[in-house]
């Protein structure tokens, strides 16, 4: 599994597009051209329509070098459809959250290796967000060349149509509802998994800061022993378009939304400082290699998405009262950026 390639990913897409079983909604959100293949963007749904329901989403692939994140994807997929046949406790929670997962947002680059899409654009710097406190040239996006890393794409062009299919997918499933968590899985950042949320153009906190406190004490409550540093994404780097933070600024138009964005980025650097071979291997610095910790990183998220889905069903439960949220927000406020206010 640590060492499959592209195609058998893609492979394995397919696959399970072709077997889910009644109940669950098979969409294809737009086709690319890739070395000769046509690869579909693929979602799948479960779970009731009603926007009046809270909603959960988990997409992976966006940067196709990051290839463990589509990994986890399909692991949490494989998990709900062998849970199908026999989980009445699934059905049951399905009953109350609507399940939209996109396994991979960015075939082309899986296939080519690349964190950009085959036209070379990095789809977590195309939405049309511009940062205007200092993002870093560079890693915060630029729009020189596709030929250097964290091209934007031109200025004033339409989104990509992958970009433009994530975007799509979520104003459809997850906008309008109560509240939505979706989490983005992506790795290769530091030595720690990460949590992040938005802002990424801004240093200013997101309305939902409450929300977010909230969940990230459910989080805690929940999995007393996990290792995941919840944070917003400015406390270590501004960037210019964020596609997340231009779906939460989306959300802001359709009032009484509450969508909550994470971006899971796993600390590939502890794979590298595990096995400092992989330091040499392009997909080895985003990606484990040997298949036992693989197994390990897969095990381990599983039960984080597990855990952000039931949130979501029980939001009810565990989001701030209207009289509590500002004592709520300033809570968030010192713990966040307390140093920094």
């Amino acid at each position: 599994m640590a060492g499959r390639s592209g195609a058998s990913v893609l492979d394995e897409i397919d696959g399970l597009a072709a077997q889910c079983p009644p109940g669950m909604q098979v969409q294809t959100l737009c086709e690319i051209d890739a070395r000769g293949r046509r690869c579909a963007v693929m979602s799948f749904g479960a779970g009731p329509t009603d926007p009046a329901l809270p909603a959960f989403g988990v997409f992976g692939g966006v940067h196709g070098l990051e290839r463990i994140g589509v990994e986890v994807v399909l692991a949490f997929l494989r998990a709900v459809l062998a849970r199908w046949a026999w989980d009445v406790s699934l059905h049951d929670l399905l009953g109350r959250v609507r399940l939209v997962v996109v396994p991979l947002v960015n075939p082309g680059g899986l296939l080519r290796g690349t964190r950009a899409n085959p036209a070379g654009v990095d789809l977590m710097r195309n939405a049309p967000v511009d940062c205007r406190h200092g993002a870093p040239w560079g890693v915060g996006g630029q729009r020189v060349s596709a030929r250097l890393p964290w091209y934007r794409g031109p200025a004033g062009a339409a989104m990509q149509p992958e970009a433009q299919a994530l975007c799509g997918v979520v104003e459809r499933e997850l906008l309008g509802r109560p509240l939505a968590i979706s989490i983005d899985c992506h790795s290769g950042f530091g030595l720690e998994d990460r949590l992040w949320f938005p802002h990424a153009h801004t240093p200013t906190p997101i309305e939902h800061l409450p929300e977010l406190h909230a969940l990230s004490q459910v989080l805690d409550g929940a999995l007393p022993h996990h290792r995941y540093r919840v944070e917003p994404q400015s406390l270590q780097y501004l960037a210019h378009g964020d596609l997340w933070d231009h779906l939460y600024l989306r959300a802001q138009q359709h009032p009484g939304t509450a969508l909550l964005p994470l971006t899971l980025e796993m600390g590939s650097w502890l794979w590298v400082k595990k096995n400092p071979r992989q330091a040499f291997s392009r997909h080895g610095i985003f990606n484990p290699l040997i298949a036992h910790r693989q197994q390990r990183v897969l095990r381990r998220h599983l039960a984080l998405l597990d855990h952000l889905m039931r949130a979501a069903a029980s939001q009810h439960r565990w989001r701030p009262q209207p009289l509590l949220r500002e004592a709520a927000r300033e809570a968030a406020l010192r713990h966040w950026y307390g140093a920094r206010r």
